[in-house]
């Protein structure tokens, strides 16, 4: 399914590219050297026992993996298990509580496990502009001043010799007076500070195209969750929906991509479920 049929199939649900923006070289498909998994996927095998998981993930063929949370390890503990199993861990996920309230200590975790980024994952409902029942140009308003913590903790990871990241879900992808929300947050935030991790399964869902935003944004996409949508929206292992990753990975040097991280939110059996996308992805390569 080529780039034609693929935006006919997003209509009215849709997918998104690195931080500083690089050369932006379209049509050339960039695979990464090793896949990644977002631990979400396989979360409560992580809560019974980390590094038996990890070692599953290992054998499985994933060469990185994304925190969202250390399962009562210590950051030497996450370390030692990751090294012991030949895994890096590029990015994990943190709270904007968190990253208000424990910034310095998410940058010594970061420095301890290896971690190159620090990524917001989510807005809790409260935390959206707008869920004060502001309508119109003040939820645009409240976007723009996101954007502006947003770069400064781009600044504060920059210092650290991290990057910030923001990944996506729908809601993002909503329209208020004309512009669509995760516009603005990209067109209002540094590219030298703030990159994005697109989720290709909320974009689509949301109703976004990946293309556009790739050409529009170009190299503002260092990482991306890789998780498939079926046309009625489910969301299933990769290989099992509609979205053409393959027609998306030839735009990967325009968007910027550098990790590709597997997710499911809620697979029936995680270990299957993320070896079964491992599967498609490794026959990518060809």
């Amino acid at each position: 399914m080529k780039r034609r049929r693929f935006v006919q199939h997003s209509l009215g649900a849709g997918l998104l590219v690195t931080c500083a923006p690089r050369a932006a070289a379209a049509g050339l498909r960039t695979l990464p050297e090793a896949w990644g998994l977002q631990l979400y996927t396989v979360r409560s095998l992580m809560a019974r026992d980390v590094e038996r998981t990890l070692a599953a993930v290992a054998r499985i063929g994933y060469g990185e993996v994304e925190f969202a949370g250390y399962f009562g390890r210590s950051p030497a503990e996450i370390r030692a298990a990751l090294d012991a199993r030949g895994l890096t861990a590029p990015a994990v996920h943190l709270s904007l509580e968190e990253l208000r309230s424990n910034f310095e200590e998410a940058v010594d975790a970061a420095a301890e496990i290896g971690h190159r980024y620090l990524v917001l994952p989510y807005l809790a409902g409260p935390e959206r502009p707008g869920a004060d029942g502001a309508t119109g140009t003040a939820v645009v308003d409240g976007y723009r001043r996101l954007a502006d913590e947003l770069n400064g903790f781009g600044a504060r990871c920059r210092e650290a010799g991290l990057r910030f990241a923001y990944h996506n879900h729908d809601f993002e992808l909503e329209e208020v007076d004309g512009l669509r929300l995760l516009d603005v947050m990209i067109e209002n935030t540094d590219p030298e500070l703030v990159c994005y991790e697109v989720d290709f399964y909320w974009l689509v869902h949301g109703g976004g195209d990946p293309f556009d935003y790739f050409s529009r944004y170009p190299g503002r996409f260092d990482l991306c969750h890789v998780k498939d949508r079926t046309t009625e929206g489910e969301m299933v292992d990769v290989g099992a929906g509609v979205i053409d990753f393959e027609a998306i990975f030839e735009q990967s040097a325009q968007a910027g991509l550098i990790h590709y991280f597997v997710e499911h939110d809620a697979p029936g059996d995680p270990i299957a479920s993320v070896r079964l996308s491992y599967e498609h992805l490794a026959a990518l390569d060809g």
